[in-house]
């Protein structure tokens, strides 16, 4: 795929007729199906990451078009890509959106090598994993999901009290301080 093999008026075609969205699979697959291609996304990394800059690149150009000339908006990610209608009273897009500003450098599609790609894909399974490593930590500390922003001093106050509570020395359990210097260790990681 390349970017003048998806032009912004097939995909707002594609999008008009799916008001419900697509998601970007769904909206690569009918890519493939318009271009005569098998109906299978790339299973090479690069290519299937080049793919995905592409059509990104051309949603955000779209999207910008589209609001310019007040048609309509466009909601883009990966989980849901479709067009909503345009409302003057809508607030103006972002002047400073880090993933427009990624995905409209073409800088980051030639720069980006399959190595590049793969650190990529590391750094995300590492961050997926993590997250459920601090909802644990989180929990062992006895914080609500719903606590609202945490900061580091608020996490530490918390241990503190927790240690207090059940130290072996004032007959708490062993296993369960362990659990929660364990938990500490874990979110110090994530709020510094």
């Amino acid at each position: 795929m390349n970017e003048e093999t998806v032009p912004s008026g097939r995909l707002l075609d594609l999008l008009e007729a799916a008001p419900e969205g697509l998601s970007e699979y769904e909206l690569l697959l009918r890519l493939s199906r318009w271009q005569g291609r098998d109906e299978r996304l790339p299973t090479d990394t690069l290519e299937l990451f080049r793919s995905h800059f592409l059509l990104f690149h051309t949603l955000y150009r779209l999207r910008d078009q589209l609001h310019a000339e007040r048609r309509a908006s466009l909601e883009i990610s990966p989980l849901c890509i479709r067009l909503l209608s345009y409302q003057a009273a809508e607030s103006a897009l972002s002047e400073r959106e880090p993933l427009r500003d990624y995905y409209l450098d073409l800088d980051h599609l030639r720069d980006t090598g399959a190595e590049d790609v793969e650190q990529m894909l590391g750094a995300f399974w590492v961050r997926l994993h993590g997250a459920q490593d601090r909802q644990q930590a989180l929990a062992a500390l006895e914080f609500d999901e719903l606590a609202g922003e945490l900061d580091l001093g608020t996490i530490r106050q918390r241990y503190r009290q927790l240690v207090s509570l059940h130290h072996p020395d004032r007959g708490g359990c062993t296993q369960r301080l362990q659990r929660i210097n364990s938990a500490m260790e874990t979110l110090q990681r994530y709020y510094r």
